[in-house]
């Protein structure tokens, strides 16, 4: 609701309805009062909308089942758009709310809110990244945060030692006080994974790859090797580090 957009988008929308002044509004209200009069039906309907479409609509559904859902959340968005305009007409213009006139309002506001639902359902694809944008846009690796500003650097390996663990960068290492595991969340999209139970690899930090009967060992670019306990050779195969 803040972002400069939604402020900008909202604040556009209300200045045309209060200038042309739909419904009637252009004759029975004088400037201010129209102004914010609009701006209340306008700010108050988009929060509804995008609620209602936040909690109906889902990305990845079949386009006949996403069209049903745009109807679904539009069809709801009218009803309740259809009790909030009977609301505030009743104090602007003294109209009793829920009464004849709110049954002739129904009928245009879900028409409006069904278009004004697949509106927003197609900025929101557009001005939003999709599945797979957001999988190809790299996430922050929130571990980096955690080093020293001279050690920040592309992850290579973290090891357990302790209750420790050894971050390794390409600018140096690190003992942080955290689980393995907790370490591991906070990679990010880093080519990696947990070889062993105490040692994560950067795939793409590995040099080079030798077998040790039915284990294996990472040479790292940087600092020691990574040995890869039995249960992961299958994670560094499908890494395309061994042979299938």
């Amino acid at each position: 609701m803040l972002s400069p957009l939604t402020v900008t988008a909202l604040a556009a929308v209300s200045a045309v309805l209060c200038l042309t002044g739909p419904f009637g509004t252009l004759a029975s209200l004088s400037l201010l009062p129209r102004a914010g009069y609009w701006a209340t039906l306008t700010v108050s309907g988009y929060a509804i909308g995008s609620l209602i479409s936040a909690a109906v609509l889902r990305p990845g559904k079949p386009l006949v089942q996403h069209l049903v859902r745009i109807l679904i959340a539009g069809g709801l968005t009218g009803v309740a758009m259809t009790a909030l305009v009977s609301v505030v007409n009743w104090p602007v213009f003294g109209s009793p709310p829920f009464g004849a006139e709110t049954v002739a309002l129904a009928g245009p506001t879900l028409v409006i809110s069904v278009i004004v639902m697949a509106v927003i359902d197609l900025f929101s694809r557009k001005l939003s990244p999709t599945e797979a944008g957001m999988q190809d846009t790299p996430q922050a690796v929130l571990l980096l945060d955690r080093l020293p500003f001279d050690k920040r650097g592309p992850l290579v390996a973290i090891s357990v030692e302790d209750h420790y663990v050894r971050v390794r960068t390409t600018k140096g290492e690190e003992m942080i006080l955290m689980r393995l595991a907790d370490a591991i969340r906070e990679v990010g999209a880093t080519p990696g994974a947990q070889v062993h139970r105490s040692h994560w690899a950067a795939f793409d930090q590995v040099a080079a790859v030798t077998r040790d009967g039915d284990r294996a060992v990472l040479q790292m670019t940087i600092g020691g090797d990574i040995p890869v306990s039995r249960r992961h050779i299958p994670t560094i195969k499908e890494a395309g580090l061994l042979p299938r």
